[in-house]
């Protein structure tokens, strides 16, 4: 490219949610220069974190935003359980004991977090609530951005990257035009692909067909791509990824956290074929729907219903969507185009195993009788590159890259291969997002 379409800076950093902005903002609170690139346009901008609403801190004692303690050691215990002890370990605990001093350094940045005396979101020590969202935080993030003279870019993708010891040349398009930008460092924090279609038919067949992707439809993975081409040594699983259930009716792209379905408890859940998928109350914590998203992906056509009488429906509680609502089971089975008699079949068998169970399970008897159509909701992959504790990507043969760092979900495989903790996706972001840009600083300098 020309001289024309050239520019310079300290750091480049791709991506424009939580990690990217908290890569940005260290850097440039360090003294970097900072340019900061984002896909998506200015009205869509910010990834998955617009539809956050809380994040995981390890903390002593009470704050005027979390209750009572969580302990590093009780986050590490919590992140075992749902990996299986298949983490990085060392890198874990770095940013678990990271996380404790992120929300002051949110607040810092402009960031609000709700007071305990404020809102009604539930009752957490593990977590702390953003006031006004994850939208807001995205908005706090780059105004302070802004403030501190970071050069951002909306609608800009990141198109090509080449680094060495000494320096990275990196492209970028926006609107048809490239232009080449030359840094003494780069973070990619681009987020997984899961909102590529043609890479999700690969590593999940035909049931990515039906995915539904709750985030940003601008996570296609190209940045990923861009480090494994350069020899970044992949981590993860391609064809695993953190999946939950969603109301079918909801938008293919960006529904979020309201469009998920957390009341199967209270319910039974059957397949096209009025087949029960598995026991609804085996795991009544909230975090069960993430257990159910992989079901009903294994299903004909990835399609489920959760089916409740009234006394379900009241413990389920408000949807962003209402339920399909019948006065007889009869009736519900022809709304939801499922076979009548096999549906009163499965209700029968499920309402006599209910009366033996201890504890007391309630049947489907108190009409009328309501349902929710689901399919599964990606939410994220479990797949990224490697990254040392300064989050500086890893190269093939034992090698690092000095000055290229990774970020956020492009990362977050070296911690979670599988499984979910609630919260954790925004502690992830912020945490390596603040770590990478202060090395990445360090590295410019």
């Amino acid at each position: 490219m020309s001289d024309e379409t050239t520019s310079r800076v300290d750091v480049l950093v791709a991506g424009g949610a939580a990690a990217g902005l908290c890569a940005a903002i260290a850097a440039r609170r360090a003294g970097a220069s900072v340019r900061l690139v984002e896909a998506a346009p200015a009205a869509l901008r910010g990834g998955n974190t617009r539809h956050a609403r809380n994040f995981r801190i390890a903390h002593d004692g009470p704050a005027r935003y979390v209750p009572d303690g969580y302990r590093p050691e009780e986050f590490w215990a919590d992140l075992v359980r749902v990996t299986g002890g298949d983490t990085d370990e060392p890198l874990a605990r770095t940013l678990i004991r990271a996380s404790a001093t992120i929300a002051p350094w949110l607040i810092a940045n402009g960031v609000l977090l709700q007071a305990l005396d404020q809102g009604v979101l539930p009752y957490s020590r593990r977590t702390a609530f953003l006031f006004g969202g994850g939208k807001a935080m995205v908005n706090a993030l780059y105004a302070t951005a802004r403030q501190l003279g970071v050069a951002i870019a909306c609608g800009t993708e990141l198109t090509a990257l080449r680094f060495g010891d000494d320096g990275c040349e990196a492209e970028v398009a926006q609107a048809g035009t490239g232009a080449r930008v030359i840094a003494k460092a780069v973070v990619v924090a681009t987020g997984g692909y899961q909102a590529d279609p043609a890479r999700l038919r690969i590593d999940f067949g035909a049931a990515a067909e039906r995915m539904v992707v709750r985030g940003s439809p601008y996570c296609t993975g190209r940045g990923l791509d861009l480090l494994l081409d350069a020899g970044a040594v992949p981590v993860g699983d391609p064809a695993s990824a953190h999946i939950v259930a969603v109301d079918a009716r909801g938008p293919r792209f960006d529904g979020g956290i309201v469009t998920r379905i957390t009341g199967i408890p209270h319910g039974i859940v059957v397949d096209r074929t009025a087949k029960r998928l598995a026991d609804e109350r085996a795991d009544t914590r909230r975090t069960h729907y993430a257990q159910w998203g992989a079901r009903i992906a294994a299903c004909p056509d990835q399609l489920a219903y959760l089916i409740v009488d009234q006394d379900g429906l009241r413990r389920a509680g408000p949807t962003a969507l209402p339920p399909v609502a019948a006065p007889t089971l009869a009736e519900l089975a022809r709304r939801l185009e499922l076979d009548p008699a096999a549906l009163d079949a499965t209700v029968r068998a499920f309402n006599a195993e209910a009366a033996g169970r201890e504890p007391a399970v309630r049947p489907l008897t108190a009409l009328p009788l309501a349902a929710w159509p689901l399919l599964p909701g990606l939410t994220f992959t479990h797949f990224g590159v490697a990254v040392d504790a300064r989050m500086r990507v890893l190269l093939r043969g034992d090698r690092v890259a000095p000055r290229v760092f990774a970020a956020g979900t492009a990362m977050a495989a070296n911690v979670l291969r599988h499984g979910y903790l609630a919260g954790l996706g925004v502690t992830l972001a912020a945490v390596t997002g603040r770590i990478a840009g202060e090395e990445a600083a360090r590295a410019a300098a």
